[in-house]
């Protein structure tokens, strides 16, 4: 096998695990930096199939936590209000992805200047989302007036602050936003912490409940992709699929490790810029190479 794949493989896998969690869209990251190294994947399987790597990374990070729910489940109601929660939140995604996963690899997967554009436009909604103040009911607009011009950035406000304690109705509305990732740019993670944000939740919550419900979303997408595209893989393939999930576990675990306190502290204006960055230099490179 050449080396080319194998190298390529690996740079792909870091940027898998490096962007997965965070709002700037994964997929789109792997598509477009595949595009201009010239790599090749059957079915484009390849960008699917490594996140794996990322959701083993969760699994290790929260592996305490998960173990304690699923202990508890039969006796805690936290416990199984939270598990339904999650798989509330997943159901959407898991039936529209269902129906509509040809158009989405053959169409959206194939189109990089789609791409390069939905990055832009996530950037500047990101941007606003992260600026704008909701008006917290109980306290008049004039006092609230006040206290926003004190500080130095508008926030949300933060109806929801327990990941673990999101009502069902919010979990639903939540995994409604996250289908807008099956369009490539968009963000899986950015879809749902910024419907999070604004139907009330706070920022750290959005990012741990996007990371839980991150966990049945992108198996279901492995499973399904894998099942879908099982007779274009060759065992060369699966080295290059094995080498790119490595990469992405071990980039990821970084980034899930550290990404909770980052928002706390900077908020997702930093991850807005990066999109409409990218966006732009992929633009600039379709246009300049083809």
């Amino acid at each position: 096998m050449a080396d080319q794949p194998i190298i390529s493989a690996l740079i792909l896998g870091l940027i898998e695990g490096l962007t997965e969690f965070i709002p700037v869209s994964s997929t789109a990251h792997v598509l477009l930096a595949g595009h201009f190294l010239g790599f090749k994947s059957p079915g484009n399987t390849f960008a699917v199939l490594i996140q794996l790597g990322a959701i083993l990374a969760i699994l290790l990070v929260y592996f305490k936590k998960l173990v304690s729910i699923a202990v508890t489940l039969p006796t805690s109601e936290a416990s199984r209000h939270f598990v339904v929660a999650v798989l509330v939140g997943f159901m959407p995604a898991a039936i529209i992805g269902a129906i509509a996963h040809d158009f989405i690899k053959t169409v959206l997967f194939e189109t990089p200047a789609l791409i390069c554009v939905v990055l832009i436009v996530g950037g500047i909604i990101l941007l606003v989302v992260d600026k704008v103040a909701i008006v917290t009911p109980g306290k008049s607009a004039r006092d609230q007036g006040v206290m926003l011009l004190a500080v130095e950035r508008s926030r949300l406000a933060s109806t929801y602050t327990d990941a673990q304690a999101y009502p069902y109705s919010l979990a639903f509305k939540i995994g409604l936003c996250q289908c807008l990732a099956m369009i490539p740019g968009t963000s899986r993670s950015g879809s749902t912490i910024v419907g999070a944000l604004l139907l009330g939740a706070d920022k750290r919550s959005a990012a741990e409940f996007s990371f839980f419900l991150a966990m049945p979303t992108m198996a279901g997408a492995f499973t399904l992709d894998l099942y879908k595209n099982r007779h274009l893989l060759s065992f060369d393939d699966g080295i290059v699929i094995g080498l790119g999930f490595i990469a992405a576990f071990v980039s990821a675990l970084l980034v899930v490790r550290s990404l909770l306190d980052f928002v706390s502290r900077r908020g997702y204006a930093p991850f807005a810029w990066w999109r409409i960055a990218v966006g732009t230099l992929g633009l600039i490179g379709l246009y300049a190479f083809g």
